[in-house]
């Protein structure tokens, strides 16, 4: 019933667009009105006039030129690759400003770029710099080409009024069509699925549907090739978020799809308001976007799982156009505010101008306003998820970031219950995100090289447990979408002790991880993480917990060797990738590792035995070209049946280069015990300078009513729920 409710109300909407004046999908002419009276104000400090002006500056200096459509020979990163990319921003750019300002000559640039554009669609083929099945024709990858769609679509619909009958037909037939029935017909495979790709592709076809009237582009768009509902837009509002926003693929993937949904939402609004796009699934485009900025850390970057660059935070421009569209669908929203001042741009429609108004008449705050939040995975939020443990506040935030989500399709990693630290802006306990170099042709034509697979995607490059020196799902990604590690139980109720745990049983069979984290503030003046990892298998293996820190070795409290002539890791699922710098000698007891990041102090504190291996290893073995950065782990490595990883993250501490003195550079933990363990509870002890910390975790009943008792220390100690937690003064 509620597909058919859709295809009538777009039944209507064909109708309707019969009679839209255009341009209507991007703005309209009385916005446009608005936006010219926006540009004649003398407001020096208006946002939306200086982002006017830097775009008039860009399409300006093309105006009356002969702009270059060449046919496609390159690269990611290559001439005719760039060149294509940035003729549909320019197109885009004229037509917003034909609109604006009225004068004829950036109608007249945009006409005739599309008429070359209908000279070579017709004449493309595969492309030649091709790696995949996924070839585009005007670029190396189909999901360019789809970019090229969105973009150039609008642009049409902005100039549609100056062109004849006939230039809007040659257009139509020559630069669209080939493009449409290329990705709907040759690509229908690649187009029918559920993913960012097909994301950007559907919303491209549909505006182009739009804004030529093509109820057949439209369809197919909404509802895939066969226009069945499977796949398409909707579906991929349906199917690619859980309930709170969560995008399947991860945070920089949602960055980086935010665009096409909101463009093409936006259309379809203005195209019909009646179909309440916005309104969809509970409004899952707002929350898809502010669940998107809190997976960012304080300095904005996007939390680096999955296949990632780090480079790549909120003021990208994926962000200025989904922040802008949001503001003006769903109203004023301080954190957004927040996140504009930063961007320090806006777009040329109404949300932009809306945007640029606030940021002069309100006090904006300096952070986004971050907090402790899990965000579930899977469509019906049942897939394990994201946990984000935060402490304190603006320049001293902290998070602990916690992935036990599921596998994130083919950009996903093997990275079950893996975590990543964040202090003061700076990624401390780190994820390699992804190997590529996105428009440096020289570096494998800006595509995702070779190690991404073979290093940035296996376990050993993240903070999680290896066994036998295999990753999860045995690197088969099929498999591991297949499965999703669960949410055992957690707890934010007080901001000075948070607590989470999960358990993952299919990443190696016969084992079951399981993981639980403490985030504690204020304890002696410090943040501790307490890291509590059990793998219980049915059989002997070898276990590796690396921790990827970041920043320069100050200290250990162990000695470890350092070979002459350095060797490999391992031989495979990454291994191949690292040296072996340096091996610990066993302790028993307590190791230690202080190192410095920027201007502050950390120390991981790992619960050791006889049985306990440690390495160092860094990053660039079997690594000719120099495509992975140097990066360094310690690694803790036991070998038994059922091992207990037991480890203390400790923040301490100012290291002051200019003045050249230290403070509180030692840590403050001096013992971890484990006082009990069983199948039914885990009781430990951390001593720390003038604190103990008794903790006590059930392993088999996490109901939160549920009652436990145990005998250690010689007192009984009782409690209700899955935790216990208590600070003793030494």
């Amino acid at each position: 019933m509620y597909k058919n409710i859709l295809v009538y109300i777009f039944c209507l909407l064909v109708v309707n667009s019969n009679a839209q004046t255009h341009p209507f999908l991007y703005l309209n002419k009385q916005e446009a009105n608005e936006l010219l009276q926006a540009t004649k104000s003398n407001a020096p400090n208006s946002v939306f006039k200086q982002s006017f002006l830097e775009t008039k500056k860009e399409v300006d200096d093309w105006v009356g030129k002969d702009v270059d459509v060449p046919f496609p020979v390159d690269p990611a990163g290559g001439y005719t690759h760039d060149k294509h990319k940035a003729n549909y921003m320019l197109m885009f750019n004229a037509g917003i400003l034909y609109n604006i300002t009225g004068e004829s000559k950036y109608a007249l640039l945009v006409k005739n770029m599309l008429l070359k554009y209908a000279v070579l669609n017709p004449t493309l083929k595969k492309h030649p710099q091709a790696t995949s099945p996924f070839a585009g024709h005007l670029f190396w990858q189909a999901l360019n080409d789809a970019n090229w769609m969105v973009y150039t679509g609008l642009a049409y619909d902005l100039v549609y009024p100056y062109l004849s009958v006939e230039e809007r037909s040659k257009i139509e037939i020559g630069a669209f069509k080939p493009e449409v029935d290329y990705l709907t017909i040759d690509m229908k495979d690649w187009y029918d699925r559920l993913h960012n790709h097909s994301v950007w592709a559907s919303a491209g076809i549909g505006i182009i549907g739009l804004a030529s009237n093509n109820k057949d582009y439209v369809d197919m768009a909404l509802y895939g090739s066969d226009k069945k509902g499977k796949v398409g837009f909707i579906a991929q509002m349906d199917n690619l978020f859980s309930p709170d926003g969560y995008y399947t693929e991860g945070p920089y993937y949602v960055r980086y799809a935010i665009l096409p949904y909101m463009l093409f939402a936006n259309a379809l609004d203005k195209a019909n308001p009646q179909m309440k796009i916005f309104e969809h699934r509970d409004n899952i485009l707002q929350k898809a976007l502010i669940t998107c900025l809190q997976q960012t850390n304080s300095n904005g970057s996007f939390f680096p799982l999955n296949d990632a660059l780090k480079e790549k935070d909120f003021t990208s421009n994926e962000l200025v156009t989904a922040i802008d569209i949001a503001r003006n669908k769903y109203g004023t929203d301080n954190g957004l505010l927040t996140v504009a001042k930063k961007q320090n741009r806006v777009t040329l429609d109404k949300g932009g101008l809306l945007i640029s108004n606030e940021l002069m008449s309100n006090k904006i705050e300096n952070y986004f306003p971050y907090k402790t939040i899990e965000s579930k995975d899977g469509v019906l939020g049942d897939e394990g998820g994201i946990g984000i443990l935060r402490n304190g506040k603006g320049e001293n935030l902290s998070s602990l970031v916690y992935k036990y989500a599921s596998q994130g399709l083919g950009h996903g990693h093997f990275d079950r219950l893996s975590i990543n630290v964040f202090d003061k802006g700076n990624e401390v306990l780190q994820d390699y995100g992804s190997a590529r170099f996105i428009g440096i042709e020289q570096k494998y034509g800006g595509r995702y090289l070779p190690e991404n697979t073979q290093y940035a995607a296996q376990t050993i490059a993240h903070n999680t447990i290896v066994q036998d020196e295999t990753s999860h799902f045995g690197g088969d990604t099929e498999l591991g979408q297949k499965y999703h590690a669960n949410k055992l139980f957690s707890d934010y109720k007080n901001p000075n002790l948070q607590v989470i745990a999960a358990i993952e049983e299919n990443a190696y069979k016969g084992t079951q991880l399981k993981r639980t984290l403490f985030f504690l503030d204020s304890v002696d003046g410090r943040k501790y993480i307490i890291d509590l990892f059990a793998a219980n298998s049915n059989a002997a293996h070898q276990f590796d917990l690396p921790f990827h820190y970041n920043g320069q070795v100050v200290s250990t409290n162990f000695k470890y060797t350092t070979p002459k002539i350095l060797e490999t890791f391992g031989k495979h699922d990454g291994y191949e990738f690292l040296w072996k710098e340096a091996a610990g000698i066993k302790t028993n007891g307590l190791a230690q590792l202080t190192f410095f990041n920027k201007d502050k102090f950390y120390t991981v504190s790992t619960l050791t035995s006889d049985s306990t291996n440690i390495y160092f290893t860094k990053i660039g073995a079997n690594d000719p070209s120099f495509n992975l950065r140097a990066e360094t782990s310690i690694v803790f490595r036991k070998t038994k049946q059922s091992p207990l990883f037991l480890s203390v993250v400790e923040m301490h501490g100012f290291y002051d280069t200019k003045n050249e003195f230290s403070y509180d550079s030692y840590s403050n933990v001096k013992e971890i015990k484990i006082l009990q363990q069983d199948e039914k509870t885990t009781v430990f002890k951390i001593v720390l300078n003038n604190t103990s910390l008794l903790f006590a975790v059930s392993n088999n009943n996490f109901d939160e009513k549920a009652t436990h008792e145990v005998a250690v220390l010689s007192e009984r100690i009782q409690w209700q729920g899955p935790y216990f937690y208590k600070k003793i003064k030494n």
